[in-house]
């Protein structure tokens, strides 16, 4: 039975950051049904001018934001900064793209009339966010979906949701009301309850390969609802032939550790080249030495914080064990660095001699390496996953970088460049287990409305010219 209440706690301190009451999911969506007409009947001027004001309101609470980011999640403060700078620039993409991805248009066909191609809203959008990125990720459905003339019920983490609050005020400060975006406070069964009733028309989702299929499924029976499912990577950085080693430690380290591994993008598997093998992972390793492991707001400022609590530190560091007794052979050792508290320092394992590595996204600072002698096994072993969401050539030519991109499964391909390097501007997705072929960011506009196409006329006119008995 679920308790009465939602209590959230900094992973750097054990303390408690927020409470609040669980919300009741029929009273949340009903009043978003009675709030979604008038909302779609205004302008679009009207709700791009809102978006607007919500960006300044953001600005306004800047310091405000980044702090309640950082202790919710753990992650150091510079980060929690250009979360919120995201938040802000998310509003002018999504006027961009919905101008781009779903204008008006039409084209006049003389006697026929006009053809005419406009799009509508869906009506009340659930929207599910993760603990990793608590403002901007959910925050990328939020802003698109209002945009387009849709309500939304967002259900924020449950391990982050004095984040989703606060990112709510700013919205209703802005002038978009407390109907119109509203905040369902909840865990588990709060979700699973929105996304199966009746008045929610679209589900966009964010978070783990194994929740997004459950909703994939519970919703498998029911087309006419939208859903956007964004899920996570066992995602490959591949290693060829460069001269410039300690930049592609540098951009291993950052893919890999960045967030402590808790994003989506994360580099989870190395893979290198036999003769670089050394030289590339000793650099890798002496780089992650270095990484100082902290709470968010310590001094020096750390590179990545803890995970985001003891039970997901527990899974990892059981998970580096299981590699070891698997046949892996350690390079760094995971350590658990405080034992009550979630701070794991980063770990290496070689699991080339591992003969079924787990294709599971292990979500933290645990990087693997797999050697490989040529680069067709390179890009095999980097296709060797169900998930599909990011990839990494560093190093190689630009023919080498033509192979990869042709033959790499992945929605985000990079070329010297982290994993983790996406553009707002562009559309951010996967393949497999990593989402439905829904991209959000820049595609975000394309799963808040749907095309209505028309044919239209001022009068009625038309004739039957054969099949007819003459009068």
């Amino acid at each position: 039975m679920a308790t009465a209440e939602i209590v959230s706690f900094e992973p750097a301190t054990g303390a408690e950051v927020w409470r609040g009451k669980i919300g009741d999911v029929d009273d949340v969506v009903a009043r978003a049904r009675r709030a979604w007409p008038a909302w779609a009947a205004q302008p679009l001027a009207t709700r791009i001018e809102l978006v607007r004001r919500f960006a300044n309101e953001v600005r306004k609470d800047a310091d405000k934001l980044a702090t309640i980011i950082a202790r919710e999640t753990g992650k150091p403060m510079w980060e929690a900064r250009t979360e919120v700078e995201s938040v802000v620039n998310k509003v002018e993409i999504s006027i961009r793209a919905y101008a781009d991805r779903t204008s008006q248009r039409k084209l006049d066909s003389a006697l026929q009339g006009t053809a005419a191609l406009r799009h509508k809203p869906h009506g009340v959008m659930a929207v599910l966010g993760p603990y990793n990125f608590p403002a901007h990720l959910p925050n990328g459905h939020i802003v698109p979906a209002l945009i387009a003339g849709n309500v939304v019920v967002f259900k924020p983490s449950e391990k982050t949701p004095a984040t989703g609050e606060l990112l709510a005020q700013c919205f209703h400060r802005a002038g978009i009301s407390a109907a119109i975006l509203q905040v369902l406070i909840g865990g588990p069964a709060e979700g699973q309850a929105l996304v199966a009733h009746d008045g929610i028309d679209g589900v966009l989702f964010t978070g783990s390969a194994h929740a997004g299929i459950a909703i994939n499924r519970k919703l498998a029976s029911n087309p006419g609802k939208i859903l956007a499912l964004e899920m996570g990577g066992n995602n490959p950085i591949v290693v060829w032939d460069t001269p410039k080693v300690q930049d592609a430690a540098t951009l291993i380290v950052q893919s890999a550790f960045t967030s402590a591994g808790q994003r989506c993008t994360a580099a989870r598997r190395l893979i290198v080249k036999a003769s670089m093998y050394d030289e590339v992972v000793g650099e890798v390793k002496r780089l992650a030495d270095r990484i100082i492991v902290g709470a968010p707001f310590d001094e020096p400022s750390p590179f990545m914080g803890p995970v985001i609590d003891n039970r997901t530190a527990d899974g990892l560091t059981e998970s580096f064990v299981f590699l070891l007794s698997s046949g892996g052979r350690p390079i760094k050792h995971m350590v658990r660095l405080k034992d009550d508290l979630p701070f794991l320092s980063p770990a290496i394992i070689d699991v080339t001699g591992v003969a079924e590595r787990p294709d599971v996204e292990l979500f933290g600072p645990l990087l693997q390496v797999v050697k490989v002698d040529d680069f067709d096994a390179a890009i095999a072993e980097a296709n060797n996953t169900r998930f599909g969401l990011s990839a990494s050539l560093i190093g190689g030519n630009p023919q080498d970088y033509n192979r990869f991109w042709a033959n790499i499964r992945a929605g985000v391909v990079n070329w010297n460049r982290p994993t983790n390097g996406a553009s707002s501007a562009a559309p951010f997705g996967g393949v497999g287990l990593s989402g439905n072929h829904r991209p959000s960011a820049y595609y975000a506009a394309d799963y808040c409305a749907y095309p209505v196409a028309s044919s239209e006329m001022d009068q009625p006119r038309a004739s039957i010219g054969v099949g007819l008995r003459s009068e």
